[in-house]
C-alpha cells in the first residue's frame, strides 16, 4: 500500500531549520580543515587531548601489565636461582682446582729445592716420599716409600732442602723407617759455625727442638748461632745445616751451659726427602746399642766421638740406640 506524502520520513522532510544547520556544520568543517592545514591547530588539540587521555589508557592496561610483569619476575627468579646454583658449583670447583694447583706448585718448588741441593753439592742421593708419621710419646719417626729393594740401607742419613732430618734405623723390602734428629734417642755431632766449637746435639723430649747439654761455661755460644754437622764418626757428612740456637741458659747445677736449637730441616712439613748413599752402613746386621760407660779413652770398644752427658744415653756418632 503506498504511503501518503504526509507520512514520509523526516529525512526527506522539507524543514528549512535542518537544512540550515547542515550547511553551518559543513561550513564549520571546511573552516576547521583549512585552519588545520595551514596552522596545525587540530594537531596541537589532539596532542593535548592524548596527554589527558593517556593516564586512562595506562590505568586500563595495568592489570595486563601487572600479570605480564609477575610472570616475567617469577621466570627470572627461577632462572637466576638456577644460574646462581650453577655459578656456586663452578666457584667451588674452581677453588678446589686452585687449591690443588697451589699444593702442586708448593710440591714442585720443594722438589726443585731438593734437586738444587743435589746438584750444588754433587751428592749421591735417592729421592723418597714420606708415607707415614709416627709422633708418639718420646718417639719421632717417619716412614718412607723406599726399602731394601730400592737400595736403602740402615744408617743412611736423610736430609731435605734445608738440612739434616735424621737417619734410617729400620729397612723393610718396600719401606724404611727414619729416626728424626728431634727424637730423644738420637744424637748428631755438630759444630758451631761461628766459633768452630764441637759438641753433640740431642733430640729434645718435646719433639721439635735439639738440646746441647754440658756446654762449658766459657764456651762462646750465642742465640742465632748456626749448627753444622762436624763429620765426626763418619755417619753424617760435614757441613750440613742441623739447626740454629734459640736459647742459651745455665744448667741447673750451675757447672755447664745448656742450649736449645731449632732444627734447620722442615721436620713436620717435608713430604719429600733425600737419602745419602755415601754414608750408609755396610751390609750386615745393625750394631748393638752401646751402654753408658766410662769415657772413650778408657773403653777401647767406643770411638773417640762417643759422649755420655748426665741424663743422656751414650751414642756412637749419631747411631740411635
Amino acid at each position: 500500500m503506498a504511503r501518503a506524502r504526509d507520512d514520509s520520513s523526516p529525512l526527506f522532510a522539507g524543514n528549512a531549520a535542518g537544512t540550515l544547520r547542515l550547511i553551518v556544520y559543513l561550513a564549520l568543517a571546511v573552516v576547521l580543515m583549512v585552519l588545520d592545514q595551514r596552522n596545525g591547530w587540530l594537531w596541537r588539540l589532539r596532542s593535548a587531548a592524548s596527554a589527558v587521555v593517556e593516564p586512562v589508557y595506562r590505568l586500563a592496561g595495568l592489570p595486563a601489565e601487572g600479570a605480564r610483569t609477575l610472570s616475567v619476575a617469577f621466570a627470572d627468579r627461577q632462572h637466576l636461582t638456577s644460574e646462581n646454583q650453577r655459578l656456586r658449583e663452578d666457584l667451588l670447583l674452581a677453588n678446589a682446582k686452585l687449591n690443588r694447583m697451589a699444593a702442586v706448585a708448593v710440591q714442585n718448588q720443594h722438589l726443585k729445592e731438593l734437586l738444587d741441593t743435589q746438584h750444588s753439592l754433587e751428592l749421591n742421593v735417592q729421592l723418597a716420599r714420606v708415607i707415614g708419621v709416627d709422633l708418639g710419646a718420646y718417639r719421632y719417626r717417619l716412614t718412607l716409600n723406599v726399602g731394601s729393594r730400592d737400595g736403602v740401607r740402615q744408617g743412611q742419613p736423610v736430609i731435605d732442602a734445608h738440612g739434616v732430618m735424621g737417619q734410617v734405623v729400620e729397612v723393610l723390602p718396600h719401606t724404611a723407617v727414619v729416626m728424626l734428629i728431634t727424637d730423644p734417642s738420637h744424637a748428631v755431632p755438630v759444630t758451631i759455625a761461628r766459633t768452630g766449637l764441637r759438641t753433640v746435639a740431642y733430640g729434645a723430649r718435646d719433639g721439635d727442638e735439639l738440646s746441647l747439654p754440658n756446654l762449658p761455661l766459657a764456651a762462646d755460644v750465642r742465640v742465632g748461632d748456626k749448627l753444622l754437622t762436624s763429620g765426626i764418626g763418619g755417619r753424617f757428612p760435614p757441613g750440613f745445616p742441623v739447626g740454629q740456637v734459640d736459647q742459651v741458659s745455665p744448667a741447673a747445677t750451675g757447672m755447664f751451659q745448656v742450649a736449645l736449637a731449632r732444627p734447620a730441616a722442615d721436620i713436620d712439613r717435608s713430604a719429600d726427602v733425600l737419602l745419602l748413599h755415601d754414608q750408609a752402613e755396610p751390609e750386615g746386621p745393625p750394631a748393638p746399642a752401646t751402654p753408658a760407660g766410662p769415657p772413650a779413652s778408657q773403653n777401647p770398644g767406643l770411638p773417640a766421638t762417643s759422649v755420655s752427658p748426665p741424663g743422656k744415653p751414650s751414642v756412637n756418632a749419631g747411631v740411635p740406640r
